[in-house]
């Protein structure tokens, strides 16, 4: 199961989905890191996981130097596709563990939903290497708010219900814990942003699809699954829209 639920391949099948459906990150987001963490156009950026590249969008339209750390092929693939009329965006084959940049080379590292992925004892000596002295970590999440709704509840049972393996993606997630030991104790703040996506039934659909733990097309479950979402869809909907209720979590602090 380990090996499994730690595969870079894992999203392969649902790149598409993923990079239309999967929520972005509010400009606050930005602001914050500019007034309260110094960052410039001139921060150079390392983006760690960086996938389709929702993570490195803010930064790579801010106009800094982003580079997407990225070992899934179709993912990074996606991402150069977003950017590529963007000079100061470059994708690289690598993973959490051996970036392959310089030693001292960035100003920020920044995360999204892959930290959870990580070998965080290997990967905490791989960012202290390449950060530059004074550098900082970004860890940025959208969390469902899973019981902010009668709809969102429905939606994390159906997850539960259907999900191949949502018990144990939800296992793995980085606590408070984990933070302390990555961090160092006091050594990290948190930062939270209100964010949201408004679905119609498309949009719903892929948002769900996105997620590597449920059945796609031709699996067993796909088909009563849509069934079920389309009755939660049709009792929770108001003019054909549905809304996915998320707080943007910033985890933020230097390595010690």
């Amino acid at each position: 199961m380990k090996s499994r639920l730690h595969s870079t391949t894992r999203f392969s099948n649902r790149v598409k989905d993923y990079a239309n459906y999967r929520p972005h990150y509010p400009p606050e987001v930005l602001e914050f890191l500019s007034t309260g963490l110094r960052l410039t156009k001139d921060s150079v950026i390392a983006d760690i996981g960086s996938g389709t590249g929702i993570s490195s969008e803010l930064f790579v339209e801010n106009g800094n130097q982003v580079y997407g750390i990225e070992p899934n092929k179709e993912m990074r693939k996606a991402a150069e596709r977003r950017f590529k009329f963007y000079k100061n965006f470059l994708s690289i084959n690598a993973t959490a563990e051996d970036t392959t940049l310089r030693d001292q080379s960035v100003d920020f590292i920044i995360s999204g939903q892959a930290f959870h992925w990580f070998d965080l004892r290997n990967t905490k000596t791989e960012f202290k290497r390449i950060l530059r002295p004074n550098g900082s970590v970004v860890l940025i999440w959208n969390d469902r708010k899973t019981a902010a709704s009668d709809f969102l509840r429905r939606y994390e049972a159906l997850l539960d219900s259907y999900g191949t393996d949502y018990s144990e993606v939800k296992s793995i997630r980085v606590g408070r814990r984990g933070l302390d030991q990555f961090f160092g104790k006091t050594h990290h703040h948190r930062k939270v942003f209100k964010n949201f996506q408004v679905f119609d039934f498309d949009g719903l659909k892929g948002r769900l699809l996105s997620s590597s733990y449920v059945p796609d097309k031709g699996r067993p479950g796909y088909v009563p699954m849509i069934d079920d979402l389309k009755k939660l869809f049709a009792s929770n909907e108001t003019k054909g829209l549905v809304l996915f209720e998320y707080d943007t979590n910033l985890y933020y602090g230097r390595l010690r």
